[in-house]
C-alpha cells in the first residue's frame, strides 16, 4: 500500500526518472502533484508494472493529478555532465514546467541536487512507498518509451522497440555491427568488439 504523502499540510511532488542505465537516448524526469486522496488499486513503481498497466495508468495519472509535469536531457548534455548531473538536470526541469509550484519535493533515490526555495527529501526505492513518485515513475517510464520508439524508425538495427535504449545482447550485437550511432551516449564506453560477443 503506498502512502498517499510524507506531508500532510504540504503540497507534494513526486519525482522520478527513467533511463539513467541506458546506452542511448535522454534521461527522463517527471514531477506528479497528487490529490491527498488520490487511490488506484494499480498504481506501484513503474518497474513492478507491465507496459499495459503503465499504459491504462498514465492518462489516470494526467487527468487526476493536481499538476504534472516530464522533461528530457539529451545523450549530448549526459555526455557533457554526466548522467547524475543530467538526472538532476531532467528533475529540475520538469519542476520548472509544473503549473502549480509545489512546497515539498520527494525524490526517488538517495542524491539530490536542491532546487531552489523548495527543500526535498530523498527516499531509496521511494517509487515503490510513496504514491507521487510512484506516479512520477510511470510518467517518466512511459514518455521515454514512447520517445525510444520514434527513435527506432530512424535507427530500427538496434532494437530500440523491445530494448528502449538498454544494453540487452541484441543491443550490444548491433552496436559491435553498426557502430554507435548519434543517440548513443558515448561517455558510456560501450563499444563491445565482435568477437567479444560471440
Amino acid at each position: 500500500m503506498l502512502a498517499p504523502f510524507l506531508h500532510n499540510n504540504l503540497l507534494e511532488a513526486g519525482l522520478d526518472e527513467a533511463g539513467r542505465g541506458c546506452y542511448a537516448g535522454p534521461v527522463f524526469a517527471a514531477a506528479v502533484m497528487l490529490p491527498k486522496d488520490f487511490h488506484h488499486p494499480l498504481l506501484n513503481d513503474s518497474k513492478q508494472l507491465n507496459e499495459k498497466q503503465r499504459e491504462l495508468l498514465r492518462p489516470v495519472i494526467e487527468k487526476e493529478s493536481i499538476a504534472f509535469a516530464v522533461a528530457l536531457v539529451d545523450n549530448n548534455t549526459i555526455d557533457n555532465i554526466n548522467i547524475l548531473q543530467a538526472s538532476f538536470m531532467a528533475m529540475h526541469l520538469s519542476i520548472n514546467k509544473l503549473k502549480t509550484i509545489p512546497e515539498f519535493l520527494l525524490i526517488d533515490g538517495n542524491r539530490f541536487k536542491a532546487y531552489p526555495k523548495i527543500p526535498h527529501q530523498c527516499i531509496i526505492k521511494g517509487d515503490g512507498k510513496y504514491a507521487s513518485i510512484a506516479a512520477a515513475s510511470i510518467l517518466a517510464k512511459t514518455y521515454r518509451d514512447e520517445y525510444m520508439q520514434k527513435l527506432h524508425h530512424d535507427f530500427p538495427q538496434y532494437g530500440w522497440d523491445k530494448n528502449k535504449g538498454y544494453g540487452t545482447a541484441v543491443h550490444r550485437r548491433a552496436i559491435a555491427q553498426y557502430g554507435l550511432c548519434i543517440h548513443h551516449r558515448k561517455s558510456f564506453n560501450i563499444q563491445p568488439s565482435a568477437t567479444s560477443l560471440i
